[in-house]
């Protein structure tokens, strides 16, 4: 009879939240800002990959590090940007902590439902530090630009690509435009600039 009755139980539904260094448990599916903090976004993003690690140096290329940058040629692309539109361009990537950096035909095999996990951490991300839940289209457009010259950057000085190939995928650079010089850095030195440079940015917001 025991045995009967534990058939019938339905089971646990299966854990969807995670343990955070800080000690918060942030839940995936219903992300809640009082469970984030910008430490445990610094501490993931300096430790996630991109490119899947495919990048030239003794260190990996960190998210973190690409978030830094993508801030600064959003700010190079359009001058005199409020101090919130640079807070989120540099946290344009901050889901990543917890769902890491998936390449883009990954995602696109994977479909909506991911691309829906990553707007609901978005937003309560923002909701954190006191943004806009939601990016405005314009603003989405000038991240994507400048996401998109980071990524042309990365490939041609760390990911093996030639210019013109990633010129084709990911757009060549305007003319004028200041040119990086990328080295990777370590996952404390990564975590160290982003962290600086949200402090920077959030002390003057």
């Amino acid at each position: 009879m025991p045995d009967l009755m534990k058939k019938g139980r339905k089971p646990p539904p299966p854990r969807a939240w995670q343990r955070m260094l800080s000690g918060r448990r942030l839940n995936l599916l219903e992300p809640s800002p009082l469970d984030i903090e910008i430490a445990d976004i610094a501490h993931g993003l300096a430790r996630v990959a991109r490119w899947n690690g495919q990048t030239r140096g003794a260190h990996a290329f960190s998210v973190a590090q690409h978030s830094v940058l993508v801030e600064r040629l959003v700010t190079e692309l359009s001058p005199r940007l409020a101090r919130e539109v640079q807070l989120m361009a540099l946290l344009h990537d901050a889901p990543e902590y917890v769902v890491g950096d998936l390449i883009s035909p990954f995602k696109a095999a994977i479909g909506i439902d991911y691309k829906a996990l990553e707007e609901r951490l978005q937003a309560a991300i923002h909701q954190r530090f006191g943004l806009s839940a939601h990016v405005p289209p314009p603003l989405k457009t000038l991240f994507k630009r400048a996401d998109h010259l980071s990524a042309y950057y990365e490939a041609t000085q760390l990911a093996g690509f030639e210019e013109a190939e990633a010129g084709r995928l990911f757009g060549m650079p305007p003319r004028g435009l200041k040119t990086p010089r990328l080295a990777p850095l370590s996952t404390a030195e990564a975590q160290g600039l982003f962290l600086a440079r949200f402090q920077r940015l959030y002390d003057l917001k």
